[in-house]
Order: structure tokens, then sequence, then C-alpha cells
């Protein structure tokens, strides 16, 4: 899995956080929900239900918000601890490695505030059992001492609010996943979505996006607002040393061509996961550790790397006899789609 990561650092079309995105990302984060771009069905539900919290001077329920990496999760607990006027503390699922952690953590709240555990699907088995009776009761169980001596002790908790994010909403456990009062989905933003956020983002970062440029980068962006201010500051890169006084859009089709992204956001491994399904076994059916072997790579790094966005884009599909290329697949790398007779005879050789 280490490997996993180490790819997905180095790929600018990855939407999981990489390495230098933290401190460039909270500064281009925005602070409210009128300021929020997109994801409008979960955020008017969600103003409905910060208005009614204030209005009854409680503290919000328990937050799930669930969808892939990189939509917005991680600001949009931080634009619910800034309506609500209170401290937010985060946090993550593999960092809470204790239940004696969680205590901490939770004894140091105020009232009111809010407590965000990221990658919330991965905390151990231990710590959820603490974390149920501090949701629903706001107090702490501890035992103290071992064997017959031993005792246990409930600790209050100020009335606080637990916002968990997750990628794999399925991974969680019922009766944690029961306990949240809101779960919103956030899903994949529109090219005029992210367009939008390209701008903004530019605005901050002190240079001018033109609304050609900011067009070009979100089409390359997956539908991810990570991925669009990744690319948005590689492509201010290429318009300082230009010299531009604003990105157009030649400038933003310069950058990305140099970077290999192409107009639909693929990368060069991705391509190649494309040629080679296309090129040695005819567009498949062929196995994913096939597959692998064949480019070089781990079977997970393309099943959780590279497979998700080709299905999205309908580059990909998966069968019960193993991986198949599309028709689409085919158009966008410039390829003719074999007859149904080619395509049954089997794997090809590169160097034929």
């Amino acid at each position: 899995m280490d490997e996993l990561y180490d790819i997905q650092s180095t790929r600018l079309v990855a939407p999981q956080e990489a390495p230098g995105d933290g401190e460039a990302e909270f500064s281009l984060r925005p602070r409210t929900l009128d300021e929020y771009i997109g994801q409008e069905r979960a955020k008017q539900n969600l103003k409905i239900y910060l208005e009614a919290a204030r209005l009854r001077g409680e503290p919000l329920d328990h937050l799930l918000l669930y969808g892939p990496p990189g939509l917005g999760k991680t600001t949009l607990a931080c634009i619910v601890a800034a309506e609500m006027g209170v401290q937010i503390r985060i946090t993550s699922g593999p960092a809470i490695e204790k239940p004696g952690d969680l205590a901490a953590l939770l004894t140091n709240l105020q009232e009111g505030d809010v407590l965000f555990i990221d990658e919330i699907h991965r905390l151990s088995r231990q710590v959820e059992e603490v974390l149920y009776p501090a949701m629903e009761d706001y107090a702490l169980d501890i035992m103290i001492g071992k064997g017959p001596a031993a005792q246990s002790i409930r600790i209050n908790l100020p009335r606080f609010t637990l916002v968990g994010a997750t990628t794999r909403a399925g991974q969680l456990t019922s009766p944690l996943r029961d306990r949240f009062g809101v779960l919103l989905k956030l899903e994949l933003y529109t090219p005029d979505e992210l367009a939008q956020i390209v701008r903004r983002s530019a605005d901050i970062l002190g240079l001018p996006c033109q609304p050609e440029g900011a067009a070009e980068i979100a089409r390359c962006s997956r539908g991810t607002p990570r991925v669009a201010n990744r690319l948005l500051k590689r492509v201010r890169d290429f318009a300082t040393v230009l010299g531009k006084q604003a990105i157009d859009a030649e400038c933003a089709k310069l950058a990305l061509q140099r970077m290999d992204i192409d107009q639909l956001g693929l990368d060069e491994l991705d391509r190649s996961l494309l040629r080679a399904l296309i090129e040695l076994y005819g567009g498949g059916p062929v196995g994913l550790d096939t597959l692998a072997a064949a480019l070089g790579e781990e079977a997970v790094t393309l099943e959780d790397v590279c497979e998700p966005y080709l299905m999205q884009m309908g580059f990909l599909v998966r069968t019960p006899r193993g991986r198949c290329a599309t028709p689409a697949a085919f158009e966008h790398l410039g390829m003719t789609p074999p007859s149904p007779q080619a395509q049954a005879s089997g794997q090809q050789s590169m160097f034929e």
C-alpha cells in the first residue's frame, strides 16, 4: 500500500491529498457557505440544519460527509464550525490509535465545539466502542484498574458535534453510521462549477484567469476541486515564466500539454493502461493481474488509482472475464475498434 500512496502523490490528477497540498489548499478554502461553490443540494440542506441548531441554541447534530476524495469534506467541516461560531479540532481515523487518544481529544473540547475525524472508517474497533457513548450520551466510560478490582467511571463531556468524513461509506460499521443524525453525500463537480472555483482561486493567488483558461483547466480536473487547484498552480507557473498578465486558453493548453494531461484529464498512466489493453489484448477482456504484469505496475494501483475515473468516463468496463476497453477508448486514442473476429483472437505481440 505504501507504493500506492507514492504513486498517488506524484500524479497531478490524483484526487488524494499530496504532501504539498495542505497549506496551499487551506488558503484557497472558502470560509462560509455563501462562498462555497457547488454541491447545491447538500449545501441547501446544511443551511437549514445550521439555522435550526442556532435558533434552538444547540450544537448541530453529528454529521457524516461521504464521497470521493478531494470534493471538499474538510472544507465543509471548517465551514460548519465557522457558521456555528465555535472551534474545530481536526484529526484522522489512523491517528487515533488507542481509546486514550480519543479520550484526550474529547475531554479538551468546549461546549458546542466541532471534532472532525477524516477517514473515519479507519477507526479501530476499540476506539469505536469508546465513541458510541460519547456521541449518544456525551459521556466517556473508562475502566480503571484490572481484574476483580477494576471499576468503571463515567466522565461527562460537553455537548459537541462530531463531523466524520469518509471516502468509503460502505466500510463504516452500522452502529457507527446509525449514530450520525445528518448524512450528506458529495458529488463530482460539473465543469462550470470547477471553472468558477478556478477563477476564484486564481484571484486569491494573485494571477487572474480568463474564462477560456478556467474552462480548459476545469475540463481536465476530473470533477474534483483539489485537482483543479493543483493544476491551476502549475499553469500559473507557466504563465509567470511566459510573462502573462492573466491565464488564457493558450497558456492553459500549453501547460497541460507539457504535463502530459489530455483534454479529458487522463495522464500518461491512464493512457498506458488503455493502450496496453487495446494493443496487447485487442481491447480485452483481460484479467487485472495480467494487465498489471504487462504494465509493470501493482494490480491494486491500477484498480484504485486508474480504473475509477476510466470507468466514469466510459473508457473501461469490468466484466466477469476481465477488463474491456470500450469503443470510446479506441476513439479517444485515435484507434479503430477491432472486428468481433479479431477481438476474439487473443493477445497480440507488442513487437509485431
